[in-house]
C-alpha cells in the first residue's frame, strides 16, 4: 500500500494595502534608502493600518482565498494551525479567532510560535495530521503583524519588518512521490539573548514601568543572529539533501525566510545554488516573520511546475532553524 503524503492543493497570501518605503523611513529615523539597500535588499515593506485590524485579517484573507481557489467550503476545513507571534491576544490562539471569522464549524486548530521559522514548524505538524489519516483538509497560516512589536524610533529593527501572512491547504494523496517528503527542525534556547521581546511574557509582564522603558518592541543583536542564521540553514539544507540522496543540481527552487538579502545571498553562495532559482521577494515586502516562506511560494506558484523539488528552510529568534523538502504536485 503506498504511503500517504501531504500535498499543497492550495496556496493563499495577503499584504495590506500600506506601503512604508525606505524613503518614509528616512523621514522618521536616521537612515537613507542606499544604506537600507545595501545591507537588507529591502526597498519596501507593507503596514497593516485600520481599526479592529490585527493578525487575524491577514489570516482570514489568506484562508479566504485558498477556500475559493480550491472551490470548497469552509465547513470542510479539518485544522488550521496558524504560525505566528503577533497573535491578536494572548489569549485566545489566533487559529481560533481566524476559524470562527471564516465560518469553519468543523475544525479546531491551535498557533505555534517560532519566529521566523513558524511556517516550517507549522507545515510539518500539518502534515503529519496528514499522512497518519487523522485528517484531510488541514490548512496552515503563517502570519505575522510586525508593525505592531517594532520600535519606529529603532533604526536597527524598523527597517526590516513588515506586516503579511500566506498559507497552504494540505491534504493526502498516495501518488508516489509527491508532497511534503521530509523536514530537518532544529532550536537551541540559548539564542534567546540575541532576538527577543523582553516584556509582555508571564516573565516580565506588562506595567507602567514595562512600557516606558520601550521593552514591549523586538530586540535584536545582529552580528550572531546573522552567523548563526546562515550556518543553521546551510546545516540543515545540506542535512536535507544527503538524508534524501539529493544533490544541489536536483533541486528547482530554494525557498529561503526573507530576513535579510546578505543572509540569502550567503546561504545560496555556502550551497553554490544557482540565484535564478532562489525565490525572492523581501525588496517589496521585507521580513514578514512566519509569513515569508508562503508568501514566497505564493507570488511564484505560476512559475512552478508538477515534479519542481522544492526546499524550504528558515530560521528565527529563539533560535529556531530548519529546512524542508517537497515536490510540488500541481
Amino acid at each position: 500500500m503506498s504511503k500517504i503524503r501531504a500535498v499543497i492543493t492550495a496556496v493563499g497570501g495577503f499584504v495590506p494595502e500600506d506601503v512604508l518605503t525606505n524613503f518614509d523611513l528616512e523621514k522618521m529615523v536616521d537612515t537613507t534608502d542606499e544604506w537600507i539597500t545595501t545591507r537588507t535588499g529591502i526597498k519596501e515593506r507593507r503596514i497593516l493600518k485600520g481599526e479592529g485590524k490585527a493578525t487575524s485579517y491577514m489570516g482570514v484573507k489568506v484562508v479566504e482565498e485558498i477556500l475559493k481557489k480550491r472551490g470548497i467550503s469552509p465547513d470542510e476545513i479539518d485544522m488550521l494551525i496558524c504560525a505566528t507571534v503577533t497573535g491578536d491576544m494572548v489569549f485566545p490562539d489566533t487559529a481560533n479567532t481566524i476559524l470562527d471569522k471564516v465560518g469553519a464549524k468543523n475544525a479546531f486548530g491551535y498557533d505555534i510560535n517560532a519566529a521566523c521559522s513558524g511556517f516550517l514548524y507549522a507545515l510539518t505538524t500539518g502534515s503529519k495530521f496528514i499522512e497518519s489519516g487523522t485528517y484531510k483538509k488541514v490548512i496552515v497560516v503563517g502570519a505575522d503583524m510586525m508593525s505592531s512589536i517594532v520600535n519606529y524610533n529603532d533604526r536597527t529593527t524598523c527597517i526590516i519588518f513588515g506586516d503579511g501572512g500566506g498559507g497552504f491547504l494540505l491534504e493526502p494523496s498516495v501518488e508516489e512521490g509527491y508532497g511534503v517528503i521530509d523536514s530537518i527542525l532544529k532550536a537551541d534556547g540559548s539564542g534567546r539573548a540575541y532576538l527577543h521581546m523582553k516584556a509582555g511574557g508571564s516573565l516580565k509582564p506588562a506595567s507602567s514601568d514595562s512600557v516606558n522603558n520601550m521593552e514591549h518592541y523586538v530586540y535584536q543583536d545582529g552580528k550572531p543572529v546573522f552567523k548563526a542564521a546562515v550556518t543553521g540553514m546551510v546545516s540543515t539544507i545540506k542535512d536535507l539533501l544527503e538524508r534524501n540522496q539529493l544533490s544541489i543540481e536536483d533541486i528547482d527552487w530554494l525557498v529561503p525566510h526573507q530576513a535579510n538579502m546578505r543572509i540569502i545571498n550567503s546561504v545560496a553562495e555556502m550551497l553554490d545554488f544557482p540565484k535564478e532559482k532562489v525565490m525572492i521577494n523581501i525588496h517589496k515586502f521585507g521580513n514578514t516573520t512566519a509569513g515569508t516562506l508562503p508568501l514566497c511560494i505564493w507570488e511564484y506558484e505560476n512559475r512552478l511546475k508538477k515534479g519542481d523539488k522544492i526546499i524550504l528552510t528558515a530560521f528565527g529568534g529563539g533560535f529556531t532553524w530548519g529546512s524542508t523538502y517537497l515536490v510540488w504536485n500541481k
